[in-house]
Formats: structure tokens, sequence, C-alpha cells
């Protein structure tokens, strides 16, 4: 006899059905059930099991293991059939681990560094061996568009405010435009629901923390035509660097008209200050890497909470975001959508900051001050069609986006008087301008683009191509002259999967980007844009009925056309200079069984400088060759430790290089040991006390305190890894 997935016969009367029901809540016995049953002739109804919804790409996943995202393909794809290596952070993951910034999201990730060691005022991060070329500009992206930095002025999203943060690794410029070789990050924004979520936070922790947050959501009619969603933070908290304190204040209103299932407008917005940004400074080699000597001879190591700037040191950011998301299906074929976004931010550093090791136990120092005034507008409009020719389906997205940016800067530049690393005397810094520079730097981009994702049998070809427009220009004030750049170029991506019924799924792509290179050579050219090619082969498992994704990739990455001095006068560049990357990543992330979560990552990476005047051979500085990492979490389930979980982690990183900048060893290469550090956590659901989605827990970073040096950029410049950190948890929902 067929079953239902309640253990009844499939053709069961209203009857029946409630009376099987009254004798499991209220213990009828089965006899008198089944001689009723026997006696009643009703008609009958047919039990199913309800259909598993679809994951949406741009909302919450049901488990650590997300299985579709559109930020591979601006489309919604399944993970399987993406022809490159994308990882997804969910915002379960999130909740569990409590990272304080984007980079701790990604710290259990492949292929991911972050180099700035425990500074959060950036999100500062290495992908596949290469960072970005300006000071802080990451490759970030939120809901699909770019966070476009310049200079000092970068937007810093708050985790608390994400669905999920993805990272797609390799080239990617068929989709995005100009962009850096190694991947993008990529952040998905909370959106307003229809089911009420009212959700009050509290934190606090070492470091005095101090943090409250928010989350709100309902629809605002009966048919869930409106709804908003409002979220904000505040938190303040010292930095692990003596005299920087962080703070930080954020709210996110948002709101939704979907006045059918075809379509569906949201406005969302983003409004933070951060009048305390943390810590951004460094280090040099003498006293974090090996210890330095003080004029009696004697070694030390700098503390972990050293700092060599000054009580009056500040980095200040405030930054305004407004815009929408916007898509409407016309039919069964036909699909439009719009993301638009404006954005402010207005970035104050002012800082004395390290410049070097002197001789014996002091620190040269340097100073700078920059006001800035970033604009940024972006919008991008895709127009989609399903169909078929054939045996053929295809996913075709053809968009048209546009880029304005513009930052003014003021800024002065200059010395300050050196600092004693073994006694330190704040206070008198000494400092002395004597170059300002006051600019004006506009980048603008148009690109146009296609893409088909043809599918026959279980072949899946994804093609695409992007012709871009770009432009740089710096105006300088002072002399009001204008240097100005413009770009022209075409890349392409292409990709095969095959995806077995059993959710394996192998592929094979090539991909490319391009980033603009500013300046100029000896004989006045301007310089081409450089390149970025990749070639990625891999497998992934997705099953369609476990909660599982696993992934792994080996790729052969290379960026020509980089700026290296040239040999006829060196303060002069030329551009001939070549990195390739090699390397193997693994990830797995499960949802073992309804106890137990998993996720595992591993990745080799083999960079080197294959041509260049001064480092060829070499490998790049703040690349590890091995990186790996281990999670698991258990929550208890129906005993007398219910509503309890239990996690612990460990993360590897493998060591680093970098290079002297003076001395005889100039240009030469030193090592940064490797180190491993331990997580973990515990927290308690409260929905045994009538507190369903309640919870209090404790994470604990860098478990055993280990002490270690994150890395290094030059020989003056390395930075403390972050000390161990306790962070109370107590979330309340009703």
């Amino acid at each position: 006899m067929a079953r239902s997935l309640v253990g009844l016969p499939v053709n069961t009367s209203v009857r029946q059905l409630a009376l099987f029901v009254a004798a499991t809540l209220g213990g009828v016995s089965v006899s008198s059930f089944a001689a009723d049953t026997a006696t009643k002739k009703e008609d009958t109804i047919t039990v199913i099991a309800a259909p598993v919804a679809q994951e949406d790409p741009l909302g919450p996943a049901a488990t650590v293991a997300a299985k579709r995202t559109v930020t591979a393909t601006k489309t919604d794809t399944p993970i399987e059939k993406t022809p490159q290596s994308i990882s997804v952070v969910t915002r379960e993951e999130m909740e569990t681990k409590q990272p304080q910034t984007v980079k701790d999201a990604l710290s259990y990730t492949p292929g991911v560094f972050s180099t700035r060691g425990s500074s959060s005022a950036y999100d500062v991060v290495s992908i596949r061996g290469f960072t970005t070329s300006s000071t802080v500009n990451t490759n970030q992206y939120l809901d699909g568009m770019k966070l476009q930095g310049d200079n000092y002025s970068e937007a810093s999203m708050d985790p608390y405010f994400l669905e999920r943060v993805e990272l797609l690794r390799g080239p990617v410029s068929v989709l995005y435009g100009k962009s850096n070789p190694g991947g993008v990050v990529s952040m998905v924004s909370k959106r307003p629901t229809t089911e009420p979520l009212k959700e009050i936070q509290f934190k606090m922790g070492t470091d005095n923390l101090w943090q409250t947050g928010f989350d709100f959501s309902d629809a605002l009619d009966d048919d869930g035509v409106y709804s908003y969603r409002l979220t904000g933070l505040a938190r303040s908290e010292n930095a692990q660097q003596e005299m920087v304190k962080s703070n930080r204040y954020a709210i996110a209103p948002s709101f939704s008209w979907r006045p059918d299932d075809k379509t569906d407008f949201t406005f969302l917005s983003n409004f933070q200050s951060d009048p305390h940004a943390g810590y951004y400074g460094w280090l040099p080699r003498e006293g974090t890497v090996v210890p330095y000597k003080d004029a009696n001879g004697n070694e030390h190591k700098l503390p972990t909470d050293f700092n060599e700037g000054e009580d009056s040191n500040k980095l200040a950011r405030r930054q305004q975001m407004v815009g929408y998301s916007f898509a409407h299906e016309f039919n069964d074929t036909w699909t439009v959508r719009q993301n638009l976004r404006y954005t402010q931010v207005h970035t104050l550093y002012d800082s004395v900051y390290g410049n070097g090791y002197i001789s014996p136990g002091k620190i040269s120092r340097a100073y700078v001050r920059s006001d800035e005034d970033l604009n940024n507008f972006t919008v991008d409009t895709q127009a989609q069609a399903k169909f078929a020719t054939g045996a053929v389906d295809h996913t075709l997205l053809t968009g048209v986006d546009y880029m304005r940016m513009r930052n003014d800067i003021d800024a002065d530049y200059g010395s300050a008087s050196p600092i004693d690393m073994h006694n330190p005397q704040y206070g008198n810094a000494n400092v002395v301008t004597f170059f300002p520079y006051e600019v004006l730097n506009r980048q603008e981009q148009t690109g146009l683009y296609v893409q088909d994702q043809a599918e026959w049998n279980k072949f899946v070809l994804t093609l695409g191509g992007r012709y871009d427009f770009a432009k740089t220009s710096t105006l300088t004030r002072s002399s009001n002259t204008t240097a100005e750049i413009n770009d022209e170029q075409f890349t392409w991506r292409g990709g095969l999967n095959y995806v077995f019924d059993n959710g394996i799924a192998p592929y094979i792509s090539y991909s490319e980007s391009f980033e603009p290179v500013s300046g100029a050579s000896l004989d006045k050219k301007p310089f081409d844009p450089s390149m970025g090619k990749q070639y990625e082969a891999g497998v992934k498992y997705v099953p369609k009925d476990l909660p599982v994704v696993i992934t792994a990739a080996v790729y052969q990455l290379t960026k020509d056309k980089n700026l290296t001095p040239d040999p006829r006068d060196v303060t002069f560049s030329t551009q001939g200079g070549e990195i390739r990357s090699r390397g193997f990543e693994l990830e797995a992330k499960a949802a073992v069984n309804e106890n137990i979560n998993v996720t595992a990552a591993y990745s080799f990476t083999d960079a080197e400088y294959t041509h260049d005047t001064l480092y060829e051979g070499k490998r790049p500085a703040e690349v590890p060759r091995n990186m790996a990492s281990l999670w698991a979490d258990y929550t208890f389930h129906e005993t007398a430790l219910s509503g309890l979980t239990f996690g612990a982690g460990a993360r590897y990183v493998g060591s680093t290089s970098s290079f002297y900048t003076t001395g005889p060893q100039t240009n030469e290469a030193f090592n940064v040991a490797s180190y491993t550090v331990a997580d973990a956590m515990v927290k308690y659901d409260l929905a045994r006390f009538g507190m369903p989605g309640s919870s209090v827990g404790v994470n604990v970073n860098n478990l055993f305190d280990r002490e270690y040096v994150s890395s290094c950029y030059r020989d003056y410049a390395c930075y403390w890894g972050a000390e161990r950190q306790v962070v109370a948890t107590a979330t309340f929902r009703f």
C-alpha cells in the first residue's frame, strides 16, 4: 500500500485524518481508531508532501550550505552550474561565528587572506595571491554594484546588515568591468520580509566592547504588497592598540513593493557614522618578526598593543547610501532588472605613523592629514530572456552598467619625530608638513555585456563578453593641470559544466579581467590596462536532497603589464611585469544532520613574479602558500541539553614573505612565520523558556591567545595578529 509522509494511507478521509490526530495527541487507542474508520465512509482526499521552496539567492539560506547565487552570473543560478569557484557565507554561519567585520566573515573561506592583521579599519583582503593596486580599494560589491573607493575613502559594511557574503574567485570583468584578477567580495543586504521579525541584540566583550542592535521587519498590509525592514546598530570598543577607539552608529531602512508575483521594487539605504574607525598603522620587522636591540644591546619584542602613532591620531568615516533594486517579469521569457545606488563617503585621516626602523630601538615616523569627500553613482540595467532553440534551453542576459566616482582630496604630508620602541614618549611628535596634495580624482566606466547560459542534456555552456569604456583623471589644484587616461577593453569568459544526476558537476572555464593603470612611461606614453587571464578546472558536488556543497578547483592565473622600475631611469616605471598564480582549493560546507554543521577549507597558492626588474622569481608579499581551516558545531535536541550548541574551529596560515626596502638587502625577501589559531563558541536557545528564536552565547576568537605576526607588506610595515577576544551575545526575538 502506498504511504504518505505521516504514515497514513494515501486515500484517507478528512474524518479519518482528524481521528488519527486525536488518537496520537489524546491517547485514543489505535484499535478504536481503526474501528471508527471501518464503519465510516466519507469522501477521500489525498495527503501529499508540500513542495520544498527554492532558495532565494538574495535571501537567507536554509543551512550553512547555500546552493544558489547571483554573483557568478548576475542570474539566479545553482552553484553546480556556475563556471567559476564561489563560496557563500550565509546568515546562519555569521550568526554562529559572530564576525565583527566582513573580512572576519571570510576567515574560514579558501583562497582569501586578510592582510592587515588586527586592524578593522578596512576590509583589506588578498584573493588568490592578488591585492588591489590602490591603498584600500578592496574590490567589494554590494547588491551587485561596486563600492568604488579611492585613496583613503572606502565604504565599510557591518556584517549585521548583511544576509550573505560571497567570494567569487578569479577574473570577472566580463560582468563587472574593471576589477582585480583575484576575484570579488560580493555582499547581499538584508531585505524586507512579509513574515514578522522583531529582534534586539546586545553584545559585550573584551577591549571594552559594548554593542546593541535591532532588526525589525514585517508586511504593512494583509496581502504583503508593502513591507519594510529597519536594521540598526551602535558599537563602542577599544582597538587592540593603545590609545585607539572604534565606534560605529548605523541604520539601514528598506522598503519593498510587490504588487504581484512578477514585480519587486525594493528601496535600500544605509547610513553609517564611524567617528573612530580604529587603528590603521604598521610596525617594522624589527620588534615583530625579529627582536630589536636597544641602546644597551638587549633584545626585545614589541607588545601586541604597541601604537607607534599618537593619541591625537584619528580615522573617521561617514557614509550614506541610497538606492533600489527593481525586477519585473513580463512573461515566461522576458525579465528586466535595474539596480541603482548613490553613495557619499566623507573620510578624515589625521595620523602620525611608522616609517621604518632606526637603530638602536627607534621607529622613524611620518605624518598625513587627508580630508576627502567621495561621491559615487552606479546603475546596472539588465534584460533577461529564457527560451529554447530545439533541445537547448537558453538564459540570455544583456546589460549596460555605468559608474561615476568623484573624490575631492585635501591632504598634507610631512614628517614627525621618531619614537623610542622601549620607552615611547607620546605628545611631542613635532609634525612638519612639506607636501600639500590637493587633487580631484575622477573615475568613469560604461560597460556593455552579454551572456548566454545554454543547457543541453546535462551540459551547461556559459559564454559571455563585455566591452568597457573607462576614464580616469586627476586634477592637481596647485598647478591646475589634469592627467587623464582613457581605456577601452573587451573581456570575455567561457565555461562548460556537466551536471550528473547525483549532483557531481565537473567544469572548465577561461576568464579575463582588466585594470586601468595610471601614470606614463619615461617616453611620456600612458600605460595600457593590466590584464588578468585565468584557466580553471574543478568539480562541484551539490546533491539535490542533501544540505551539502563541496567544491574543488585548480587554476592558473596571470596578470601582465605590471609596473616595474625602468632600467634606464628607476624613478620611472615600465610596463613589463608579470605575476603568475597557480593553485588548488577545496571547500566543504554541510549540515550533516539536524545536530551537526561542518565547514572545511584548504588552499594552496603558488604565486611568483615571472617577469620583473626587481623581484623576478620571487613570491609576492603577503601570499601564504598554504591555508587550511576546519569548523564544526553540534546542537543538542530532545535531551536534557536541548537547545545547547557547542562549536570549535582552527585556522592555519602558512608562512608568507616580504621585502627589504633599505640597506644592503634592498629588494631581497625575508620570511614571516606560519601560525594557527583556534576559535570556540557556546550558545543556548531560549525556546525552552518560551522565547523561540532568542539565544544567549559566547564566542572566543584566538582561544589560546596566540601571539603572531599576521603578515608584512614591506620591512617597515608588519601587522600583529588579533589577540584573544571574548564576546557575549544575547539575541531576543518576540
